[in-house]
């Protein structure tokens, strides 16, 4: 599949996973959108299901849901960006990105941790004045990551109620 196939699948998902958390999309009509952006794309060419999926896998990957926030926030980003870059003067082009940025509005804190992680992976550790930093930091960077790691071993070791 395409770049386009998969991005609009993705974003099919996406609207499905937060429209059905109460959100005030309207599912039909940005279904509709979809498939009137499908045809702006040519998506049903027979070079989309050439390669690997563009979002899907990574999707994936993230298994809890305030994970998936995460990395839907960026997804949903991503399309916005991909929209701009087409005919906004269309009705379903314009409907599909006032509802993206009705949802990128909801996710804006998960956005910002993946602009954390981002930061965090482009930090540059080459400066003696950040290695100071960083290892005046170690200790409570451990403490945290026990802390965690404990929390997230009480829960699942939480007993069981019966379903009598």
């Amino acid at each position: 599949m395409t770049c386009q196939t998969y991005c609009l699948f993705v974003l099919s998902v996406i609207v499905i996973y937060f429209g059905c958390s109460g959100s005030a999309l309207f599912l039909g009509q940005l279904q509709n959108d979809i498939d009137k952006l499908k045809a702006d794309f040519n998506a049903s060419n027979s070079d989309v299901a050439d390669g690997n999926p563009v979002f899907i896998e990574k999707v994936k990957n993230w298994t809890e849901r305030n994970e998936k926030r995460i990395i839907l926030s960026q997804i949903v980003t991503l399309y916005l960006e991909m929209l701009k870059k087409t005919d906004m003067s269309k009705p379903h082009i314009k409907n599909l990105s006032e509802q993206l940025n009705t949802l990128r509005n909801t996710l804006s804190n998960d956005y910002k941790k993946f602009r954390d992680l981002v930061e965090l992976s482009n930090l540059q550790l080459t400066g003696l004045k950040i290695q100071r930093k960083a290892v005046s930091e170690l200790f409570s960077v451990l403490q945290k990551l026990v802390e965690t790691s404990t929390s997230k071993r009480k829960r699942s070791q939480s007993p069981k109620r019966c379903r009598c």
